[in-house]
C-alpha cells in the first residue's frame, strides 16, 4: 500500500482515494481492567489473540478514560469530547443526535458503517443510532445469555446463545457481505465483562484453583477521605453484595474472602470469551486478505476497581478506574515486524480524531482530544503534560461523591466538590505516582507540597475553562448511602 498523505488530506477536508482507506474493526469491551490481558503481564490471565494485535501493533500502556463510567465514556470515544460538553453524564443520557461523531464523519466519507452489541447510550432505546449503516443492539446491560436485539429497527428477537459469540458471529456474518467497492466501519460492543460476571461453561472453573485476596490498600484507609470506609458496605465496596456473589451483607469476616474470589474468577472468565472472539474475528479478517489493511482497535471503554482501597466497580478517579486496555494494530500506523509499546498518556478523547486522520476522513468540528498518529510515527512529541477528569454522583448509584481531578505523568490531585459552589466537604488526595503508583500515601496534608497543590489546582481550573466548563456544573452530593440500586439497572 502507498504511504498514506494523512495531513494533506486531512486538513484540505477530502477523503483518501478509495484503495488507500483502511478499514476499521473496534472491538470494545465493558468494565475490562488495562492490566488484564497477556500482554499487560497478568499473571493468569492468557490472552493469546488479544497479545498477537499488540505483537503486531501498538500498545499504549498509559491509556486513560475521562470520566469512569460506561455512557459517558463510550461518548467521549465518539465524540472527542469530555462529558461536560457532549452532555451524556451519566448511563441513562442519548448520544446528541446533532453532534457530530467518528461513525457520521466516516459514513460522510464513504465507508459501510455497522454497530453491533452493547451501545449503552440511551437505556430503554435499542432503535437505530445515525452514523450507522447497520445497528443491532438491545435495551440496557443484555445479558449474558439468551439477549433480546433490535436487528436495524427491522425485527426483535432473542438470539439464543453466550452473548460473546452471538455479536461475533453478527460481525462475522456483516463482514462477509462487505466488498471492495468501499471500506468498512465495524464496531462490536461486547458484554463482557461487566457485571453480573458469568463465564460460558468451558471456562466456568477456569481458575478455580486460584488463591484470590483482597488487596493490601483495602486495610490501608487511614489518610483517605472517610467516605472510602463508608462506602464499604455497599453495593460498590468489598463487604457489600459483590453483584450478587455475596447473599448476606455486609460481611467483613475474614473468610468472606471466598465471595470475592468467586467474583474475580467470574470476571477473569469473561475475558477469556472474548479472547476467543478476537481470534475468529482476526481470522476471518486474514483469510479474507483484508487484516493488513484494517485498522484493528481493541479496548475497554472505562477501568474497574477490584478491591483496591476497599472498592468495586469505577467512578472513582484511582488508577484501576482509569486505566483502559488500548491495543491497535495497523500496519498504516507501524509495521507489523516493529511492534511497540506508546508510553505516553493517551486517552478515550484521542480515538476519534486518530482514527479519522488515519482514513483521511473530514477532522471532528469540536473535539478536546488529539490525534496520536505523529505521536506514535515518531514525528512528534509534542505531546499532553496533563489531563482533566471528571465524575457527576448518581442519585441512582450513591456510593461516589463528584469528582474533579488532574492526571499529569507523575502527579494526580483529586477533589470532591460538594456542587454548590461552595467548599469541597470531602478530604482531598494527592498522590506522587512516579514513587506511588499504587496511591497508597495521600500528601494532601504534607506542607511541602501546597504549592505544588495550587498548580494542580490551577490545572483543573484551566482545563474546565478551556473545555468550556465554565460554570462548572454538576448536582449536589447527597452523601454516601447504604441501599442497593434499583434491580432495573444494575
Amino acid at each position: 500500500m502507498r504511504p498514506l498523505l494523512i495531513l494533506t488530506m486531512v486538513f484540505a477536508g477530502s477523503a483518501l482515494p478509495a484503495a488507500d482507506r483502511p478499514n476499521v474493526m473496534i472491538v470494545l469491551c465493558d468494565d475490562l481492567r488495562w492490566d488484564t490481558l497477556g500482554c499487560a503481564g497478568h499473571p493468569q490471565v492468557k490472552t493469546p489473540n488479544i497479545d498477537r494485535l499488540a505483537n503486531e501493533g501498538v500498545h499504549f500502556v498509559n491509556a486513560f478514560c475521562t470520566t469512569s463510567l460506561c455512557s459517558p465514556s463510550r461518548a467521549s470515544i465518539l465524540s472527542g469530547q469530555y462529558a461536560h460538553s457532549h452532555g451524556v453524564v451519566d448511563n441513562f443520557t442519548e448520544y446528541p443526535r446533532s453532534l457530530d461523531s467518528l461513525p457520521r464523519n466516516l459514513q460522510a466519507a464513504g465507508y459501510a458503517t455497522a454497530y453491533i452489541g452493547k451501545y449503552h447510550m440511551g437505556e430503554e432505546n435499542d432503535e437505530p443510532r445515525p452514523g450507522f449503516d447497520w445497528f443491532v443492539t438491545h435495551k440496557g446491560q443484555g445479558k449474558y445469555f439468551d439477549t433480546e436485539f433490535n436487528l436495524n429497527g427491522k425485527e426483535r428477537k432473542v438470539v439464543p446463545g453466550y452473548y460473546t459469540h452471538v455479536v461475533t458471529e453478527m460481525a462475522l456474518d456483516w463482514l462477509q457481505k462487505q466488498t471492495d467497492e468501499k471500506p468498512f466501519f465495524l464496531m462490536v460492543g461486547q458484554k463482557a465483562p461487566h457485571s453480573f460476571y458469568t463465564p460460558e461453561p468451558k471456562y466456568a472453573d477456569a481458575f478455580e484453583s486460584v488463591a484470590i485476596p483482597y488487596p493490601d490498600s483495602a486495610f490501608e484507609l487511614g489518610d483517605n477521605p472517610a467516605w472510602y470506609k463508608t462506602r464499604l458496605s455497599t453495593w460498590h465496596g468489598i463487604y457489600g453484595p459483590l453483584f450478587d456473589y455475596r447473599k448476606k451483607f455486609p460481611d467483613s469476616r475474614p473468610e468472606s474472602v471466598k465471595h470475592f474470589e468467586a467474583m474475580i474468577r467470574g470476571y477473569w472468565g469473561t475475558v477469556l470469551s472474548v479472547d476467543d472472539s478476537v481470534g475468529r474475528m482476526t481470522r476471518a479478517l486474514e483469510e479474507a486478505g483484508r487484516l493488513d489493511n484494517t485498522v484493528f482497535v481493541f479496548m475497554g471503554d472505562n477501568g474497574l476497581l477490584n478491591g483496591e482501597h476497599g472498592m468495586v466497580d469505577k467512578r472513582t478517579m484511582h488508577e484501576p478506574s482509569i486505566r483502559i486496555p488500548l491495543v491497535i494494530r495497523a500496519p498504516q500506523l507501524t509495521p507489523k515486524d516493529r511492534p511497540r509499546k506508546e508510553t505516553a498518556q493517551v486517552l478515550t478523547l484521542d480515538l476519534a480524531p486518530s482514527l479519522l486522520e488515519l482514513c483521511g476522513a473530514a477532522p471532528l468540528k469540536q473535539a478536546h482530544g488529539r490525534s496520536w498518529v505523529s505521536l506514535v510515527q515518531g514525528k512528534s512529541r509534542d505531546w499532553r503534560t496533563g489531563w482533566l477528569y471528571e465524575y457527576n454522583y448518581e442519585k441512582q448509584f450513591p456510593y461516589t461523591p463528584n469528582i474533579r481531578g488532574v492526571r499529569t505523568d507523575e502527579w494526580k490531585l483529586i477533589r470532591y466538590p460538594h456542587g454548590d459552589g461552595g467548599p469541597d466537604r470531602h478530604r482531598a488526595e494527592l498522590y506522587d505516582l512516579k514513587n506511588d503508583p499504587d496511591e497508597r500515601k495521600n500528601l494532601i496534608d504534607d506542607p511541602t507540597q501546597r504549592s505544588r497543590i495550587e498548580e494542580l489546582s490551577a490545572l483543573i481550573a484551566a482545563e474546565l475553562k478551556r473545555t468550556g466548563a465554565t460554570p462548572d456544573r454538576m448536582p449536589i452530593d447527597a452523601g454516601i448511602k447504604q441501599e442497593l440500586p434499583d434491580l432495573k439497572i444494575r
